[in-house]
C-alpha cells in the first residue's frame, strides 16, 4: 500500500519531466538537444517554465541533464557544490576558462564533486542518451549559473540574451530586454583571472569516485564518499553515501532531516512500518525525517544506490584540501 505522504516525494525517471531551453546556451549549435531537470528544488534553471517535481526545501538541489552523443553542457560555473553522477552512458568532464586546462572521463555509477571556482562543461560521448544526475549545494543552489565570456557571446549569435537577474529572453520570437533590467555583463579579464586552471592531476585524484571501486568497498559496509571523512574529502553541506546489496542492511538509521535516494543499478525495496514501494535506477525519493526505512536489494550483483544526507555545514566552496 502506498503511503501518501509520498506522493509528493516520489520521482519516478519516466515521469521526469524536460526543460529543453533552460539556459542560455538552449540555440548555440552543440548544445541545443540538451534537456534538463529540476527535481528538487528549483535548481539554476534561467527559464521559470521549467517545471519542478518536489519544492520541499532539503538544503540542496537535485537535478538531471540528459543529452544526446555528441552533445555539450558549455562551459559555466557554480558557488556552491555541484555534485554529479553518472546513471548511464559515457560523459567527458572538461574544465578551465577555455575548457583545454583538464578533463575527465566517467561512466555508470560514477560520481564527480567538481571543484568550486573553476568553469567546467561536459558532453556526451557515448553512442546513445546519457543521462547525469546532479546535487547542488545550498536551497538556491548556489544562486545561479556564472557563463564563461564566450557563452553569452555565442548565445547572443544566436537569438539569446540573459539579463542581470538570470533570465533568458529570445529574441528570434520578438523577445526584449525590459527598460528596467540590463544584460547579464560578460567577465572581464580581471574577473576571470581568479578563476584557476587546475591540471587533471590537480582534479580526478581528489574529486572523482569510481562506481566499481565503491562497490568493492561496500562489502566492508556503507561507503562515505562525500564528507569529512569520505572517499572524497569535503563538506559542501550534505553527505553522499554508496549503499550496496552487501551493505543494505545497514542503512537503518534515523535522521533529523529530510534524506534522499537515488539508485543507479539494481531494484530496491524501500519498506517502513506501514508500506513499502520498489525503487528503480533513476528514480528520486525523498525520505521524511525521523523515518526508520530498510532497503532490500532484488537483485543480486551491482546494486547500488545513493544516499545524500544534509548536515549543519554551510553551503559554499570546495573544500581545498587532499586525500591524506
Amino acid at each position: 500500500m502506498f503511503d501518501l505522504e509520498y506522493k509528493d516525494r516520489l520521482v519516478r525517471y519516466g515521469d521526469l519531466i524536460p526543460c529543453k531551453t533552460a539556459f542560455i546556451d538552449a540555440h548555440t549549435p552543440g548544445s541545443n538537444k540538451k534537456e534538463n531537470f529540476t527535481i528538487i528544488g528549483a535548481g539554476v534553471s534561467e527559464n521559470p517554465d521549467q517545471h519542478i517535481h518536489i519544492s520541499i526545501p532539503h538544503g540542496f538541489n537535485i537535478g538531471a541533464a540528459g543529452q544526446p552523443p555528441n552533445c555539450c553542457n558549455s562551459l559555466h560555473s557554480h558557488k556552491t557544490a555541484e555534485v554529479f553522477i553518472v546513471l548511464f552512458g559515457r560523459w567527458r568532464f572538461f574544465w578551465g576558462i577555455n575548457g583545454d586546462a583538464g578533463e575527465v572521463i566517467l561512466e555508470k555509477g560514477d560520481i564527480f564533486n567538481i571543484p568550486t571556482g573553476i568553469f567546467r562543461g561536459f558532453e556526451n560521448i557515448g553512442h546513445s542518451y546519457g543521462m547525469l544526475m546532479a546535487i547542488l549545494g545550498g536551497d538556491d543552489a548556489g544562486g545561479g549559473v556564472i557563463w564563461a565570456p564566450q557563452v553569452l557571446l555565442n548565445a547572443k549569435k544566436h537569438g539569446l540574451i540573459l539579463s542581470e537577474t538570470g533570465k533568458i529572453y529570445d529574441t528570434k520570437i520578438g523577445q526584449t530586454l525590459p527598460k528596467n533590467e540590463k544584460m547579464m555583463p560578460i567577465l572581464s579579464k580581471n574577473q576571470l583571472s581568479i578563476y584557476p586552471e587546475l591540471k587533471t592531476t590537480d582534479v580526478t585524484p581528489y574529486y572523482v569516485a569510481r562506481y566499481l571501486d565503491l562497490y568493492s568497498l561496500s562489502k566492508s559496509g556503507i561507503v562515505s564518499v562525500i564528507g569529512k571523512n569520505g572517499v572524497i574529502i569535503d563538506k559542501p553541506g550534505f553527505e553522499v553515501k554508496f549503499i550496496s546489496e552487501a551493505c543494505s542492511h545497514n542503512s537503518n538509521k534515523l535522521y533529523n532531516k529530510d534524506t534522499v535516494l537515488m539508485p543507479v543499478e539494481g531494484c530496491w525495496k524501500f519498506k517502513v512500518d506501514t508500506f513499502e514501494l520498489i525503487l528503480n535506477p533513476g528514480d528520486t525519493l525523498s525520505v521524511p525525517k525521523n523515518t526508520k526505512f530498510k532497503l532490500v536489494c532484488t537483485k543480486p550483483y551491482l546494486s547500488s544506490i545513493y544516499h545524500i544526507i544534509p548536515t549543519n555545514d554551510p553551503a559554499g566552496p570546495t573544500l581545498k584540501r587532499k586525500h591524506k
